[in-house]
C-alpha cells in the first residue's frame, strides 16, 4: 500500500473525530428536530476503502488547479452528498497538474482546505492543517443545522390545505398535519391568529384583528378618516353610509339629490356588515326599500352607490380578485401578486332598473353566486370561461389599445392606499395580543382585494377579505344532487404561486433582505408607478422553482405614500397612553394624561373641557358600537377627539395641515424631557382613586404654578387672581357633574 494512501486515510480519519465531536453536541437537541434534520455525516472515508483510485469516479469534493474550471462536469462543488469521497482526476490530469497548489471545496461551506499535491502515479494527497480540518468539519455541521428543512404547521388551515400541501412540496419543506410539540417555524391558520392560542414563536399566517378591521362598517371608517385628510388621494373608494346610525343622513341626501335634479335617480348597493360570498347583498333605489330590521336587531351593514357604469367584456361585468401580501407591519412591507383572478357574471349587463335590480347574476360578481348559474362556464383555459386569470384580461385590453401600465399602477396605488388606512387600528390589535418586549410569534396575512374596473379605466375598491378563498378546485355536480371537487386549472395556476412564494418570503432561513430601499431621487408625489418586470434573484436552494411571482411596491414606493401615515402617527401617541399592556381604550385618568403630557390644555381649554369632551365623544361612539364589551375611547374616538383639538388650536389651517401640526406638536413634547412638576402631576394622577380621578375636573394647581408650565409649553399663563374665569371654571364643572350624572358606568370607563 502506498504511504501517501497511510497519509490520506490517518488524515481523513482525523477529520472523522472531529465530526463525531460535534455529531455528539447535536444529540442533546430535540429528537423530533433532529429527525427533520440531515443525520450526521459518517466518516469521509470508509475504513473498507482499499484505495483512493481518482480515475472514473464521481467527485463530491473537487480538487481545482488555481484559476482552473472543474473538470468534473456536472459532478462539480455542491452537487453531491460528502459520504462519497473522491479526488476527481485521472493520472495523465494528475501528471500535468502535478506539484501545484490544490484547493479542496467542501459543499455549501465557503471553506477552502489549500496544500500542495504531490504527483504518484493514480493518486493525489493533500496536506490540510489540523485547524483547517477543525473548522471545515464544524462548519459542515453548522450548516447542516441552518438547512434542515423548514416545519410548516398545517393542522388548522381548512380549505387553502390542498395548495398548502403542494407549496410545502415544491419548496422540500416538512408538513405537520396534526401539528407538533415542538415549535414550527410557520403556522398556517384557515381562520383567524386565535385559531390555535398556545404559539409563543414561529411566524402566524393571520395579524390578530385583521377579521374585526375589515369588516364592512370599520373598513368605511377607516376609508372615510383618510377621505377628510386626503380626499383626492382616496376617491377610490364609494361613498357609503353606516347603517343603521346614518339612516336618517342617508335618506335625507338622497331626497335632497332628487329635489335638485328629478332625472337623477341612483342606485345603491346594501351589504352586511359581517356578510360573505355575496350573502345579504342587495340593490335599492330609494332608503324606504332598505331592509334595516333582523329579527329583533337593527342590521348592521352599509350603503354604498353602485358603480352603474362597469367596464364589460363580452358583454359581462367582472371584478378583479388580488392577491396581497402584508409582510409585515413593523416596517410595513407589501407585496402585489402579478397574476390574479377576474370573475364573471353569467347574465349580460344592463344599467340597474326597477325591472333588474334582483337580478344577482347580471349586477353581482361574486363566485358564490354565479357558480349556481345556468351560465356558468367552467374551463380549463385561462382566458375563457367564467372565471379567468387576470393577465389575460389585460391582455385582451392592451389589444384594444388600453393602457394597461397605467391601469395597473392605479391598482397598485389603491392598494396601498387601502393598507395604509387599515394599518393604524391593526396596531393596536397587534399590541394588545402581541405587547411589545412579550415572547410571541411574527404574523403576515394574504389579503384578497376585489376590485372593479370602471368603463374609464379606473379601479374602485369593492371590499378587503381577510380570508380569501384559497381553493383549487370547484364544484361539480357528476349526477342530479351529487356534487364533488373537482381541479381547478386556473386556480391553481394562480392560488399556489401566490402560497409557495408567499412562504419563499417568510422562510426563516433566509439570508437575503426583503426591503427593497426607495431608489434616490425616487417617485414624486403622483407619479406613475412603473410596470417593468423585475428580476428576482434566486437562493441557491430554489432549484428549479420560478422567480417570485409577488412584487414589493412598499417600502420601494415608499416617497409616493409615506405623507399619508398621519393617522399611523396619532395611533401610536394612542397606544403610547394606553397604559396596561393588552389595553384597547383610554379611560378618563388616561386620556387627561395625554392632554397634559403634550400641553394641550389653557386657560380656554381647561381640564373640565377635556373630561366633557371625552365624555361627549365616548358616549357618541359608545352608542355606534352597541356590541362592544369594553368602555372607554377607542382608537377611531380617539381620532376624532384628536381631529377636535387640531380644529381648536389651528384655526386658520386647512384640515390636514391642523392634523399634522398638532401631531408634530405632540410628538416634540413627548421628545422632551419632562419637567419636575409634570412628572409630579402624572404620578400624583396615577395615584388618586378611580372614582375621585373620574368625577374631579383634575387635579388643581396654583396659579404659580400653571404659569409657570403654561410659559413652557409657549402658551400663555393662567393670571392669579381672575374672578372672570374662576366663574367660567366652576360653571364647566357643574355641566360636568351633570353629564356624569347622566352617563352610565359602563360610559365612564377607567
Amino acid at each position: 500500500m502506498s504511504d501517501h494512501y497511510v497519509k490520506v486515510k490517518v488524515q481523513l480519519e482525523q477529520m472523522k473525530s472531529f465530526g463525531k465531536e460535534d455529531a455528539e453536541k447535536e444529540k442533546e437537541e430535540d429528537e423530533e428536530e433532529q429527525t427533520s434534520m440531515s443525520s450526521p455525516p459518517p466518516a469521509l472515508v470508509s475504513p473498507d476503502t482499499p484505495s483512493i483510485n481518482t480515475a472514473d469516479r464521481d467527485a463530491s469534493i473537487t480538487c481545482k488547479h488555481r484559476g482552473g474550471k472543474s473538470r468534473g462536469g456536472k459532478n462539480s462543488c455542491g452537487k453531491h452528498s460528502i459520504t462519497d469521497l473522491a479526488l476527481h482526476g485521472s493520472g495523465k490530469k494528475s501528471n500535468r497538474l502535478g506539484g501545484h497548489e490544490r484547493t479542496l471545496h467542501i459543499r455549501g461551506t465557503g471553506k477552502i482546505l489549500q496544500g500542495k499535491s504531490e504527483n504518484n502515479g493514480n493518486y493525489v494527497t493533500i496536506h490540510p492543517s489540523k485547524n483547517i480540518q477543525e473548522t471545515c468539519s464544524k462548519d459542515v455541521f453548522k450548516h447542516a443545522r441552518k438547512r434542515r428543512p423548514v416545519t410548516v404547521d398545517t393542522a388548522k388551515a381548512k380549505t387553502s390545505l390542498e395548495a398548502l400541501k403542494l407549496s410545502i412540496k415544491q419548496l422540500k419543506w416538512k408538513e405537520f398535519p396534526l401539528g407538533r410539540r415542538a415549535p414550527c417555524d410557520i403556522y398556517w391558520h384557515g381562520v383567524s391568529f386565535h385559531d390555535n392560542e398556545n404559539i409563543v414563536s414561529g411566524q402566524v399566517n393571520k395579524f390578530p384583528g385583521m377579521i374585526e378591521m375589515l369588516r364592512k362598517i370599520n373598513m368605511s371608517r377607516a376609508v372615510r378618516t383618510m377621505q377628510e385628510l386626503f380626499p383626492d388621494e382616496y376617491d377610490f373608494y364609494p361613498r357609503s353610509w353606516i347603517l343603521p346610525e346614518e339612516y336618517q343622513q342617508f335618506a335625507t341626501q338622497i331626497r335632497m339629490v332628487k329635489e335638485n335634479d328629478a332625472t337623477v335617480n341612483p342606485t345603491f348597493i346594501v351589504k352586511p356588515d359581517s356578510g360573505s360570498q355575496g350573502d345579504g347583498i342587495y340593490l335599492i333605489r330609494d332608503p324606504s326599500d332598505l331592509k334595516l330590521m333582523g329579527g329583533s336587531q337593527a342590521k348592521q351593514s352599509v350603503v354604498q352607490e353602485y358603480i352603474h357604469k362597469p367596464l364589460l367584456i363580452d358583454k359581462l361585468k367582472f371584478d378583479i380578485r388580488l392577491y396581497v401580501l402584508l409582510k409585515s407591519m413593523e416596517p410595513l412591507e407589501i407585496y402585489i401578486a402579478k397574476e390574479g383572478l377576474t370573475r364573471f357574471c353569467t347574465e349580460p349587463y344592463q344599467e340597474p332598473s326597477q325591472k333588474n335590480l334582483s337580478h344577482v347574476f347580471m349586477h353581482l360578481t361574486n363566485y358564490s353566486l354565479n357558480v349556481h348559474s345556468c351560465n356558468f362556464v367552467h374551463s380549463d383555459s385561462q382566458s375563457t370561461g367564467s372565471k379567468r386569470t387576470l393577465s389575460s384580461v389585460l391582455y385582451r385590453l392592451a389589444a384594444k389599445g388600453v393602457d394597461i401600465k397605467k391601469v395597473w399602477s392605479d391598482i397598485i396605488a389603491l392598494v396601498i392606499k387601502t393598507i395604509i388606512a387599515v394599518v393604524p387600528e391593526l396596531r393596536v390589535y397587534y399590541q394588545a395580543d402581541i405587547p411589545p418586549g412579550k415572547p410571541g410569534p411574527t404574523c403576515f396575512q394574504i389579503l384578497g382585494f376585489d376590485i372593479l374596473l370602471m368603463k374609464n379605466l379606473k379601479p374602485v375598491l369593492l371590499e378587503v377579505n381577510s380570508n380569501p378563498s384559497m381553493r383549487i378546485e370547484h364544484e361539480q355536480e357528476v349526477a342530479p344532487g351529487v356534487f364533488e371537487y373537482v381541479p381547478s386549472p386556473v386556480d391553481e395556476e394562480v392560488k399556489v404561486g401566490v402560497i409557495r412564494d408567499t412562504l419563499r418570503l417568510m422562510d426563516p432561513f433566509s439570508r437575503k433582505s426583503s426591503i427593497s430601499q426607495p431608489k434616490a431621487g425616487g417617485f414624486e408625489h403622483r407619479e406613475e408607478i412603473p410596470m417593468e418586470a423585475e428580476t428576482q434573484e434566486k437562493s441557491p436552494d430554489d432549484g428549479a422553482l420560478p422567480s417570485l411571482c409577488l412584487k414589493q411596491v412598499y417600502p420601494k414606493y415608499t416617497k409616493q405614500f409615506n405623507h399619508l401615515r398621519v393617522v399611523e402617527r396619532i395611533a401610536a401617541l394612542f397606544i403610547r397612553f394606553l397604559g396596561v399592556k393588552g389595553n384597547m381604550r383610554l379611560g378618563p385618568t388616561a386620556f387627561r394624561t395625554f392632554i397634559r403630557t403634550c400641553k394641550l390644555s389653557n386657560s380656554n381649554f381647561t381640564m373640565a373641557s377635556v373630561d366633557i369632551l371625552y365624555i361627549d365623544i365616548t358616549r357618541r361612539w359608545s352608542g355606534a358600537m352597541p356590541d362592544s364589551r369594553e368602555a372607554g375611547m377607542g382608537l377611531q374616538a380617539f381620532v376624532e377627539a384628536f381631529f377636535h383639538l387640531a380644529a381648536r388650536r389651528f384655526k386658520v389651517l386647512t384640515m390636514r395641515e391642523q392634523v399634522v401640526s398638532l401631531v408634530e406638536l405632540c410628538e416634540a413634547q413627548l421628545e422632551a424631557p419632562p419637567s419636575v412638576e409634570d412628572r409630579r402631576s402624572v404620578s400624583c394622577s396615577r395615584a388618586l382613586p378611580t372614582n375621585q380621578q373620574d368625577s374631579d375636573a383634575g387635579p388643581r394647581q396654583p396659579a404659580a404654578r400653571l404659569s409657570r408650565s403654561h410659559a413652557k409649553g409657549g402658551q400663555p399663563g393662567l393670571p392669579a387672581a381672575s374672578k372672570t374665569q374662576a366663574s367660567h371654571a366652576q360653571g364647566q364643572r357643574r355641566e360636568l357633574v351633570f353629564r356624569l350624572s347622566n352617563t352610565s358606568p359602563q360610559e365612564q370607563g377607567n
